[in-house]
């Protein structure tokens, strides 16, 4: 046969007339006997059963060695080409493929008679220049032509990954490098286990069927590992704080080795302690924490809540002020990309994605960057086994393929392939996606990788009836800026009527004296000078003041308090926004309707008709997902408890009112434990006035259970908050 009829007959990567191997025209109802002795099976045929007599006679050679492996190789490409073809007929695809099982047999007799051969059949055995030479001669024997490029065999050289347009490296990173430029050894690296041969599913596509058994084998079965139970004492939290039972189970099952998680409980479960708490017991330090923007400075409020005796830094725009000799590195998504240099290069033992959905689509430059660092942590780990965990209440936003960045971000699958460790309990199933029980047992073994999901209603025991989690948040815009330049000004105006105020004193003799003694009368002349602040301030109609600068911090947090609102909504269902002023409920309404969120709103100015068909539609239209309320117009008297979270994002001046809206949701007939997230301006008054809230809280609770402390106005903790800013003041004069 001429080389061009050759080319005619059998194609194995282009079009395919001949069909690998098979004769005659289509339709036609015999085949010619000799043309089953073209193509590339009969080739593969031929040099398989050159190897399996090799194997016979005794061990196998080299030659026969590469030989074994470029057969495995082709047979897969061809296996795959046979599938997918549209130009093979149906009944043409049964017979090559019965035809290539029959190779497929022959590799692994071999194998088994001699077991050295066995890793060579796995799907990523590094390819030498030999095989591909090998590869390239099988494939012109076969009559399959070949491209300019294919015909040439060169030694591949891995190319360095082209450095990320504008990075930055902070001056503490350069600091921190300096001061250890050599790493110390580690010799707490152990040995590689040996991988589990590959034989039953060598030759199995296997993430569509792994994504399919999340889809039909539940079996009612919760996604869930299994876990240790929790330790009879708890020797894990600091003083003050208690993990609950499903917290602890957690935290015991990383002491005790385990190294992966997708932790997937509900919104309020306390993902963020169980972290930490994982990265202290597993000394996964330094911590890289990748959180969205919202939550970065809770993130380090967590940090030092749960373990104290580490230290948190929070990366912001090029990191001025980063200190790169942090236990805890925490960095939003937004500014990942101008620091991933030296954050691939600091050496990481530990890595947490907080919200892991927002990596859910792979060609974002956002996955992307988040995945390469998984990747060069795991790489650069000493045990190749660091701290690894995904934490996210919604792993699946639109299908079940969202698993796969996740699974790729923890090193359980690499690419399109499963990683050998998860090859290996897969394999332990004994099955095949064709043999029954095969969905249910495959669920599991990825499971065992690491799923952890617990939901509210499962773990209502261990939970209060009512918590309220604080988030402080950055301002870090032109508006941001103002508010804090605002407060520096409000302060200075304090300083200067306190001054005043001392100089008219000492001209009459009645000074405030700087010994121990007096320092009740100086309190008593701060706070009088604070009262008269407040006063002015009340009676104003322009100019800037407490209640202005309130205000600009509400419109200021709109954004993110409705951004977060919105991820809240899409993990946990129904959420109640509750803001002080009309303009920050507009802005979030705005963003929630550009976001596809169908929402109600409760506002002053409706009628109780109106009203009320916005609550029965809160209550009964399964598509509203957010209720946006007025704190004044709906703190009372309404019932919102077809949800279970609460959204303030702004704060009031009294802790009644706070308790009003939260209780719109938490009231008789709620089902679920209620979690209410206050939304914080960190660095500001606004986070002063959430303590003083909270103090006066307790203040009212012990007088309504019979103690004589007073029960506070709302301009007392207005009164507060300016003697807070007049301190500042005056110690920043000092």
């Amino acid at each position: 046969m001429t080389r061009s009829g050759q080319r005619s007959a059998s194609r194995s990567h282009g079009r395919t007339s001949a069909r690998s191997g098979r004769g005659g025209s289509k339709g036609s109802s015999t085949r010619s006997h000799g043309m089953d002795n073209t193509g590339l099976i009969p080739v593969l045929a031929r040099r398989v059963r050159e190897v399996e007599a090799a194997a016979q006679r005794g061990k196998v050679a080299p030659s026969n060695r590469t030989k074994f492996l470029v057969v495995a190789l082709l047979m897969r490409e061809e296996r795959a080409r046979v599938k997918n073809s549209s130009e093979v007929e149906p009944e043409d695809r049964a017979e090559l493929m019965k035809r290539l099982d029959g190779i497929a047999t022959i590799l692994a007799k071999t194998a088994a008679r001699d077991t050295s051969l066995i890793g060579l059949l796995e799907t990523d055995t590094p390819v030498s220049p030999v095989a591909q030479k090998l590869r390239r001669d099988m494939l012109i024997e076969a009559g399959i032509e070949l491209s300019a490029d294919e015909l040439i065999i060169t030694r591949e050289k891995e190319s360095a990954p082209e450095a990320p347009i504008n990075q930055v490296v902070p001056q503490s990173v350069i600091s921190r490098t300096m001061a250890n430029p050599f790493l110390a050894p580690d010799f707490s690296a152990v040995a590689s286990k040996p991988s589990t041969p590959v034989r039953r599913l060598a030759n199995w596509e296997l993430l569509g069927p792994l994504f399919k058994a999340f889809e039909y084998g539940s079996g009612g079965v919760a996604a869930s590992m299994e876990l240790p139970e929790e330790p009879a004492i708890d020797r894990i939290s600091p003083p003050g704080t208690e993990l609950m039972r499903h917290q602890a189970r957690f935290v015991e099952k990383v002491r005790l080795g385990h190294r992966s998680f997708l932790l997937a409980d509900e919104p309020g479960l306390g993902k963020t302690a169980q972290s930490l708490l994982a990265a202290s017991v597993s000394n996964a330090y330094p911590l890289l924490a990748v959180v969205p923007n919202v939550v970065k400075m809770n993130w380090a409020r967590e940090v030092e809540m749960w373990t104290p005796q580490r230290k948190a830094t929070v990366i912001q725009g090029d990191g001025e002020g980063l200190d790169a000799f942090a236990d805890v590195v925490v960095v939003n998504y937004d500014v990942l990309d101008r620091h991933m240099g030296w954050l691939s290069r600091l050496g990481f033992k530990g890595m947490v994605v907080d919200e892991a959905h927002f990596i859910k689509n792979l060609q974002s430059q956002r996955s992307k960057h988040v995945l390469a660092l998984s990747k060069s942590i795991r790489q650069a780990s000493s045990n190749g086994n660091p701290l690894m965990m995904a934490l996210t209440g919604t792993p699946l936003i639109n299908d079940v393929e969202d698993f796969r960045a996740i699974w790729q971000l923890l090193g359980w699958i690499d690419g399109d392939k499963p990683s050998p460790e998860l090859m290996a309990k897969l394999e332990d199933t004994g099955l095949t996606p064709v043999d029954f029980g095969f969905f249910a047992e495959a669920r599991q073994a990825v499971i065992d990788m690491g799923i952890v999901r617990r939901r509210k209603i499962d773990v209502a025991a261990d939970l209060p009836a009512k918590r309220i989690a604080d988030l402080p948040v950055e301002l870090d815009t032109d508006l941001g800026r103002s508010i804090r330049e605002s407060e520096r000004a409000l302060g200075a105006r304090l300083y200067a009527r306190y001054t005043a105020y001392l100089a008219a004193a000492q001209a009459t003799g009645r000074g405030v004296q700087s010994a121990p003694g007096d320092a009740e009368r100086q309190a008593e002349v701060i706070r009088l000078v604070a009262h008269a602040e407040l006063e002015d301030s009340k009676a104003a109609k322009t100019g800037e003041n407490v209640f202005t600068m309130v205000r600009k911090i509400g419109q200021a947090k709109a954004v993110l308090a409705a951004d977060y609102t919105a991820q809240l909504a899409r993990s946990v269902g129904k959420v109640v926004f509750f803001a002080k002023h009309i303009d920050v409920m507009d802005t979030a309404e705005d963003i929630f309707a550009r976001r596809g969120l169908k929402t109600i709103s409760i506002r002053g100015d409706q009628t109780a008709a109106f009203r009320q068909t916005q609550i029965d539609a809160f209550a009964d239209d399964e598509d509203v997902a957010i209720a946006v309320c007025s704190l004044t117009a709906a703190g009372v008297g309404l019932n919102l408890q077809a949800a279970s979270n609460v959204v303030l994002a702004e704060l009031s001046w009294t802790s009644a009112e706070q308790t009003q809206a939260i209780d719109r949701v938490h009231r008789i007939g709620q089902e679920e434990s209620v979690t209410a997230w206050r939304i914080l301006a960190a660095q500001t008054i606004d986070s002063k006035i959430a303590e003083l809230i909270d103090s006066k809280a307790g203040l009212a609770a012990r007088a309504l259970d019979g103690d004589d402390s007073e029960v506070v106005s709302e301009s007392t903790v207005q009164l507060d908050a300016l003697v807070h800013l007049l301190e500042q003041a005056i110690a920043a004069a000092a």
